[in-house]
């Protein structure tokens, strides 16, 4: 029950996702039937659908059971996330023109963090944590 679960999830999220990341005005006008205009909703779309596909990578790997670490398939997840985000508002500087006193920082910080995942993937202690 619990994989067929999770296959569905993942399914369901990853194929939104890739839609948002995709075409957001077409998701937005299928799901909301209002039209999503702007390069600054195109690029929040866009993290969204970067988020819902990392959430649906996450429930692919959880169904391995125990082939995969819980935490293992999370960071996995991250991973993408940080660095698919760190795409996007790059993009959104060079791209688009757009930015915002924070925007660096938030580049500097997902890109940091996608390191981290990377590191943890990769690199990280393979022993279990049995505090």
């Amino acid at each position: 029950m619990m994989k067929s679960l999770l296959l569905v999830m993942g399914l369901v999220e990853t194929a939104t996702g890739l839609g948002l990341l995709a075409s957001p005005p077409l998701v937005a006008s299928l799901l909301l039937g209002a039209k999503l205009e702007g390069a600054v909703a195109s690029v929040v779309a866009r993290v969204c659908g970067t988020a819902l596909l990392s959430l649906g990578i996450a429930c692919f790997l959880a169904r391995e059971g125990p082939h995969i670490s819980a935490a293992t398939g999370l960071i996995i997840a991250m991973l993408v996330y940080n660095i698919l985000v760190t795409g996007l508002l790059a993009y959104s500087v060079f791209g688009l023109g757009l930015m915002g006193i924070a925007l660096w920082p938030a580049i500097a910080a997902h890109a940091a963090l996608a390191i981290g995942c990377f590191a943890g993937v990769f690199y990280g202690d393979r022993t279990p944590d049995h505090s």
